[in-house]
Protein backbone atom coordinates (compact mmCIF):
# COMPACT_ATOMS: atom_id res chain seq x y z
CA UNK A 1 0.00 0.00 0.00
CA UNK A 2 2.78 2.11 0.60
CA UNK A 3 4.41 1.73 -2.65
CA UNK A 4 1.14 2.52 -4.23
CA UNK A 5 0.90 6.07 -2.73
CA UNK A 6 4.45 6.57 -3.27
CA UNK A 7 3.38 6.30 -6.90
CA UNK A 8 -0.13 8.14 -6.87
CA UNK A 9 1.31 11.39 -5.84
CA UNK A 10 0.89 12.83 -9.09
CA UNK A 11 -3.10 11.24 -9.61
CA UNK A 12 -3.78 12.79 -6.10
CA UNK A 13 -2.89 16.31 -7.26
CA UNK A 14 -5.03 16.16 -10.75
CA UNK A 15 -7.37 14.71 -7.88
CA UNK A 16 -7.25 17.46 -5.91
CA UNK A 17 -7.24 19.95 -9.09
CA UNK A 18 -10.68 18.07 -9.90
CA UNK A 19 -12.52 17.84 -6.90
CA UNK A 20 -11.81 21.40 -6.18
CA UNK A 21 -12.62 22.16 -9.81
CA UNK A 22 -15.93 20.27 -8.59
CA UNK A 23 -16.47 22.33 -6.07
CA UNK A 24 -15.81 25.59 -7.45
CA UNK A 25 -18.11 25.00 -9.92
CA UNK A 26 -20.92 24.41 -7.72
CA UNK A 27 -20.17 27.27 -5.45
CA UNK A 28 -20.21 29.45 -7.92
CA UNK A 29 -23.11 28.44 -9.58
CA UNK A 30 -22.24 26.94 -12.68
CA UNK A 31 -25.65 24.44 -13.45
CA UNK A 32 -24.81 20.66 -12.90
CA UNK A 33 -25.58 19.65 -16.81
CA UNK A 34 -23.06 22.31 -17.75
CA UNK A 35 -20.14 21.33 -15.90
CA UNK A 36 -20.44 18.05 -14.45
CA UNK A 37 -18.27 16.96 -17.59
CA UNK A 38 -15.50 19.23 -17.23
CA UNK A 39 -14.78 18.05 -13.81
CA UNK A 40 -15.27 14.64 -14.29
CA UNK A 41 -13.55 12.44 -10.88
CA UNK A 42 -14.62 9.44 -12.24
CA UNK A 43 -13.71 9.88 -16.02
CA UNK A 44 -10.33 11.24 -14.37
CA UNK A 45 -9.82 7.55 -12.56
CA UNK A 46 -10.66 5.67 -15.03
CA UNK A 47 -7.85 7.30 -17.59
CA UNK A 48 -5.30 6.91 -14.76
CA UNK A 49 -5.85 3.61 -13.80
CA UNK A 50 -5.28 3.11 -17.70
CA UNK A 51 -2.06 4.81 -17.73
CA UNK A 52 -0.86 4.24 -14.70
CA UNK A 53 -1.34 0.79 -15.04
CA UNK A 54 0.44 0.31 -18.41
CA UNK A 55 3.45 2.44 -17.03
CA UNK A 56 4.02 0.42 -14.50
CA UNK A 57 3.71 -2.95 -16.33
CA UNK A 58 6.32 -1.68 -18.71
CA UNK A 59 8.53 0.77 -17.21
CA UNK A 60 8.43 -0.83 -13.39
CA UNK A 61 7.68 -4.39 -14.40
CA UNK A 62 4.87 -4.78 -12.54
CA UNK A 63 2.77 -8.19 -12.65
CA UNK A 64 -1.35 -7.59 -13.57
CA UNK A 65 -2.45 -8.14 -9.78
CA UNK A 66 -0.22 -5.30 -8.38
CA UNK A 67 -1.28 -3.08 -11.39
CA UNK A 68 -4.90 -4.15 -10.80
CA UNK A 69 -4.48 -2.94 -7.01
CA UNK A 70 -3.44 0.75 -7.41
CA UNK A 71 -6.00 1.06 -9.58
CA UNK A 72 -8.13 0.02 -7.24
CA UNK A 73 -6.47 2.32 -4.60
CA UNK A 74 -7.19 5.22 -7.20
CA UNK A 75 -10.67 3.92 -7.29
CA UNK A 76 -11.10 3.67 -3.16
CA UNK A 77 -9.34 7.28 -2.91
CA UNK A 78 -11.33 8.95 -5.71
CA UNK A 79 -14.77 7.49 -4.35
CA UNK A 80 -13.86 8.06 -0.64
CA UNK A 81 -13.24 12.00 -1.88
CA UNK A 82 -16.68 11.90 -3.77
CA UNK A 83 -18.22 10.41 -0.44
CA UNK A 84 -16.84 12.52 2.00
CA UNK A 85 -18.17 15.74 -0.28
CA UNK A 86 -21.70 14.31 -0.41
CA UNK A 87 -21.63 14.58 3.50
CA UNK A 88 -20.09 17.87 3.68
CA UNK A 89 -22.55 18.80 1.23
CA UNK A 90 -25.92 17.32 2.96
CA UNK A 91 -24.49 18.92 6.70
CA UNK A 92 -23.67 21.84 5.29
CA UNK A 93 -27.05 22.29 2.74
CA UNK A 94 -25.14 22.97 0.32
CA UNK A 95 -26.00 22.36 -3.18
CA UNK A 96 -23.36 21.07 -5.10
CA UNK A 97 -22.33 18.66 -7.77
CA UNK A 98 -22.09 16.10 -5.06
CA UNK A 99 -25.61 16.08 -3.88
CA UNK A 100 -27.11 16.53 -7.09
CA UNK A 101 -30.13 14.36 -8.24
CA UNK A 102 -28.53 13.59 -11.17
CA UNK A 103 -25.07 12.92 -10.01
CA UNK A 104 -26.73 10.36 -7.22
CA UNK A 105 -28.89 8.99 -10.44
CA UNK A 106 -32.27 9.68 -9.30
CA UNK A 107 -35.16 11.92 -10.70
CA UNK A 108 -35.36 14.31 -7.25
CA UNK A 109 -33.81 15.22 -4.65
CA UNK A 110 -33.20 12.22 -1.78
CA UNK A 111 -32.22 12.09 1.54
CA UNK A 112 -29.01 11.86 3.01
CA UNK A 113 -29.22 8.36 4.08
CA UNK A 114 -30.39 7.38 0.49
CA UNK A 115 -27.48 8.93 -0.77
CA UNK A 116 -25.20 7.92 1.55
CA UNK A 117 -26.14 4.57 0.77
CA UNK A 118 -26.13 5.25 -3.17
CA UNK A 119 -22.36 6.40 -2.46
CA UNK A 120 -21.16 3.25 -0.98
CA UNK A 121 -22.75 1.28 -3.92
CA UNK A 122 -20.33 3.66 -5.97
CA UNK A 123 -17.41 3.29 -3.57
CA UNK A 124 -17.78 -0.92 -4.75
CA UNK A 125 -18.55 -0.64 -8.37
CA UNK A 126 -16.23 1.98 -8.88
CA UNK A 127 -13.36 0.03 -7.24
CA UNK A 128 -14.28 -2.98 -9.23
CA UNK A 129 -14.59 -0.67 -12.52
CA UNK A 130 -10.96 0.91 -11.98
CA UNK A 131 -9.79 -2.36 -10.97
CA UNK A 132 -10.44 -3.75 -14.86
CA UNK A 133 -9.67 -0.45 -16.38
CA UNK A 134 -5.86 -0.77 -14.30
CA UNK A 135 -6.08 -5.03 -15.82
CA UNK A 136 -6.75 -3.49 -19.61
CA UNK A 137 -4.19 -1.06 -19.12
CA UNK A 138 -1.66 -3.56 -18.11
CA UNK A 139 -2.57 -5.25 -21.16
CA UNK A 140 -2.21 -2.47 -23.40
CA UNK A 141 1.35 -1.81 -21.44
CA UNK A 142 2.90 -4.44 -23.92
CA UNK A 143 2.67 -1.69 -26.67
CA UNK A 144 4.76 0.91 -24.79
CA UNK A 145 8.59 1.26 -26.13
CA UNK A 146 10.91 -0.37 -23.35
CA UNK A 147 12.19 2.16 -21.01
CA UNK A 148 16.12 3.90 -21.95
CA UNK A 149 17.27 1.45 -19.07
CA UNK A 150 15.67 -1.30 -20.34
CA UNK A 151 17.44 -1.16 -24.11
CA UNK A 152 20.64 0.08 -22.57
CA UNK A 153 21.16 -2.72 -21.00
Amino acid sequence: MAENLRLARLYLVILAIVAGGRWGMSLFGVPYERGTDKVSIVIVTLFSSLFYAAFCRRWLGYRILPAVGLAMTFGVISQLVVLLSTVVSYLLGIHSYFNYPTALNQPAAVPFGLALGIRVGGLVANTLTNGIAGALGWAMGGLLPPSREQTAG
